[in-house]
């Protein structure tokens, strides 16, 4: 199955870091976010990637066209530094399909612009390329499969200090509650799709809210 990863976006909640460096590239010890992503899809066999570039495509652009592979593998050198050996390859067998969706496009319109590179995919994995997981992957996909529906993601509990406050309309305090207490989920940006998800998502649209919103809707 491939693998389409939202990697244009401004980043708003990572601006703090760099404002010069897209969101997904981010680094998480020596490797972006992005790396690790995809070696946590590489590691259960899905090894072929369509990224959705649009803000500092450049630079994603870059880093896998000089990717040194000696910085995440063992390697014997030789020959006085002349002679390079790696033992192991990490990105060797993997197939990256680069494609410009524009800066202020939304998720939807990213995706609406790579349906061409899924052509002949019943079913492909999406990201959004700004978070980890160790959910095992094969259970994600079994889950979507057994219940036959057109669209999954995985949902997780915020990491948020906030109180959550009800109110009446004038005002009045009825409740506060921590985030804990509430049950509320959010997306945790880990998705599957069928290819029937393009009938539900109309040129110039929003993934979650219009696409999901039908999807909801009709069941």
């Amino acid at each position: 199955m491939k693998v389409v990863l939202f990697c244009g976006g401004l980043g708003m909640r990572l601006r703090d870091y760099d404002q010069n460096i897209p969101k997904p590239m981010v680094p998480i010890g020596y490797r972006p976010i992005l790396w690790h992503v995809m070696k946590y899809y590489a590691h259960f066999g899905h090894k072929d990637f369509v990224l959705c570039l649009g803000y500092r495509a450049d630079a994603i652009k870059n880093y896998f066209r000089n990717y040194d592979e000696c910085v995440s593998n063992d390697f014997v050198l030789s020959e006085g530094g002349r002679r390079l050996e790696l033992l192991q390859s990490d990105v060797g067998d993997w197939r990256i399909t680069f494609v410009d969706t524009g800066i202020n496009s939304s998720i939807g319109q990213r995706l609406s612009a790579v349906e061409s590179h899924l052509a002949g995919e019943s079913e492909f994995f999406a990201n959004y390329t700004d978070g980890l997981t160790d959910l095992p992957l094969p259970a994600e996909l079994e889950h979507f499969r057994r219940h036959g529906r057109i669209a999954s993601f995985l949902c997780v509990k915020p990491h948020l200090s906030y109180h959550f406050v009800v109110s009446r309309p004038g005002g009045e305090v009825t409740s506060i509650r921590e985030t804990a207490q509430t049950g509320l989920r959010i997306n945790g940006g880990y998705l599957i799709f069928k290819s029937e998800i393009f009938d539900y998502l109309r040129h110039g649209e929003d993934l979650v809210a219009d696409a999901f919103q039908r999807l909801l809707a009709e069941n």
